[in-house]
């Protein structure tokens, strides 16, 4: 008998249904010689440490740095998990063989091979590798099934993140709760990618408190309707903003350059989970945390491809499957017509296979929505994702920009107007960008209104005027603009090449970023003020009294999420990874204890 084990359910029945094991039982389906059972996620987990000595059982200074001398794991304490475990460690400790059907990624992985692990299987075991649920898809992978032995660096990776956040977790914890916690009871939970997170926060804050705000000046001049600025720039004394402001009034205004440039404009990059959840918090509010369970939901309605990635691109082989994918989207057909019956573009921004690991960037499925039961919101991510795929193969955006360049006596002006000239992609988008980036400024009436037609040396009256202004403090994070944080580690670009460069070294994974907001949310370090994160007085004081940058840095532990990367890709040896670990848990430990000058204040 073969005995398959899926994460979830809902991914089960699909395979069952696939394979042909329709007689249920409880906990698992089986018939054609096969069992499908499941886990509910994770029903493992690393031993807690009094799970390894009882010294351990109290929480004591002197019993840091806790480091087992080998890791150990236990089932969950859950009646339901462990009924299904029991289900699990029956099918297969009387199994042939076994395929993991775990979520195809580094989590899913782990879960499936410690559920093994603690069942005692022995049998040879196969991968399952999938990016979506549909009959095809689940069929094509069964007949392309791997060793599960070329997923050892996978596996790898993942125990060593596991190890990495228990060993800092659990003696940064403690070591900070009995050292700096004001009342009994009190716990201040420290997490590796948690309290980084926390920090790029609490520095934020920090900067828009600190900040004065300092008046400068503006000159412009209204001529013809159209708003032109000094090439001054900024003005920051007044005396001099009002002395050429008085050289120009009644002075005629002289037209004295034009520039067209004509541009193109590339449609919006696919998704990968990241940028759907920035967006989907920009557009529609969402936290990062609702838009994973949405987009999850639809990946398990066979509508969309895996979504925990971490890449904008599709593989080659992707292209031969667009066409298909394109007609089964009906809702969109309208759309759709223009690219049927001739050959779909196909841009190396959207396909190039060296930029794909595990799975490529979220696309729908092909499958119709209208034969899902789907809610409001889903039907916007739905609707998101959709567009965005479509529009990759439509051309683009053609438009130009005019620079007009005037003068009065010798001060100069300058205006740039944008005008569309041929829509392109932006049709699928009702005229507009698809996107709400923060580093996309292309919505904007200023920047794609049509100018006049002015003519080089025409002169005319104007209206010439001097705005006091005052510079404005660093925005506050929303979740949207920390996601993009945690991606670069605290580096803010919109430059999309440049942020695909730095995604190596962000802090935490996509899968796990929303986690982490809502573990700091839990823990009461942060609040949402509308739309903007604030810490908390606790979550301030917490990083005033962390000297160590290893805990709080995001460069540095960006630094650490490169080396778990490495891991998975063969260029890294765990055993190092977890030798460095130890090492500076252990340093970690001492420095804080040799430290007597820090004290935990809360401020309001």
């Amino acid at each position: 008998m073969i005995v398959c084990i899926a994460e979830k359910p809902s991914v089960a029945r699909e395979i069952a249904k696939v394979l042909g094991a329709t007689t249920s039982h409880s906990g698992y389906l089986e018939g054609n010689g096969y069992q499908v059972t499941w886990t509910f996620g994770h029903l493992c987990t690393l031993k807690e440490p009094q799970d390894y000595t009882d010294q351990w059982k109290r929480w004591s200074i002197g019993s840091l740095p806790m480091i087992p001398p080998r890791f150990a794991i236990k089932l969950i304490e859950n009646d339901g998990y462990k009924k299904q475990f029991d289900v699990i460690q029956h099918l297969m400790q009387q199994a042939d063989s076994i395929i993991n059907c775990g979520d195809a990624g580094q989590e899913g992985e782990l879960i499936q091979r410690w559920v093994m692990q603690k069942a005692g299987a022995h049998c040879p075991v196969q991968r399952l590798w999938v990016s979506s649920i549909t009959e095809e898809a689940i069929r094509d992978a069964l007949a392309n099934l791997r060793p599960q032995e070329q997923y050892q660096s996978l596996y790898e990776a993942g125990l060593c993140r596991a190890i990495g956040d228990w060993l800092l977790g659990m003696n940064a914890t403690r070591l900070y709760t009995l050292k700096f916690r004001q009342q009994q009871g009190q716990v201040l939970s420290i997490g590796r990618v948690q309290t980084p997170t926390l920090a790029m926060i609490v520095k934020r804050h920090m900067e828009i408190r600190s900040f004065k705000p300092e008046k400068y000046y503006v000159l412009s001049t209204l001529y013809r309707g159209v708003t032109f600025s000094s090439t001054k720039g900024k003005i920051k004394d007044p005396q001099e903003g009002n002395e050429a402001l008085d050289s120009i009034r009644n002075k005629l205004f002289a037209v004295n350059d034009i520039d067209q440039k004509a541009g193109t404009e590339a449609p919006p990059r696919l998704f990968d989970l990241t940028s759907l959840q920035v967006e989907c918090n920009k557009r529609y509010s969402f936290s990062a945390d609702d838009t994973l369970k949405f987009i999850q939901s639809l990946y398990e309605k066979k509508l969309t491809t895996y979504p925990r990635v971490d890449t904008t691109f599709l593989s080659d082989d992707v292209y031969a499957r667009c066409p298909q994918i394109l007609q089964g989207i009906t809702p969109y057909s309208e759309l759709i017509q223009p690219l049927m019956g001739k050959k779909l573009k196909k841009s190396k921004k959207v396909f190039d296979t060296s930029k794909v690991t595990d799975h490529h960037a979220i696309i729908p499925t092909g499958q119709d929505p209208r034969n899902a039961s789907l809610s409001t919101d889903e039907k916007r991510v739905f609707d998101m994702v959709a567009r965005r795929f479509i529009a990759v193969f439509y051309p683009d955006c053609k438009f130009s920009t005019t620079t007009v360049l005037g003068n009065v006596e010798d001060v100069e002006f300058k205006a740039t107007g944008k005008q569309i000239l041929d829509e392109g992609w932006r049709v699928v988008f009702g005229g507009k960008s698809g996107s709400t980036d923060e580093g996309d400024k292309t919505d904007t009436p200023e920047k794609e209104q049509a100018l006049p037609d002015f003519v080089r040396g025409e002169q005319g009256p104007h209206e010439p005027s001097l705005t006091e202004k005052q510079t404005t403090p660093p925005k506050p994070y929303t979740e949207a603009t920390l996601l993009r944080a945690m991606e670069t580690a605290g580096k803010m670009v919109d430059d999309e090449e440049l942020r695909d460069a730095l995604k190596a070294n962000g802090i935490g994974r996509p899968s796990t970023r929303a986690a982490i907001i809502e573990t700091l949310y839990k823990r009461q370090y942060i609040r949402k003020v509308r739309k903007s994160l604030e810490p908390t007085p606790i979550g301030i004081a917490l990083i005033d009294v962390i000297h160590e940058e290893l805990l709080k840095s995001a460069e540095l532990t960006g630094q650490w999420e490169k080396k778990l990367r490495d891991i998975e890709a063969h260029k890294y040896e765990s055993r190092q990874f977890l030798d460095e670990l130890k090492q500076m848990t252990t340093q970690i430990v001492q420095q804080v204890l040799a430290d007597g000058s820090r004290h935990l204040q809360l401020q309001s």
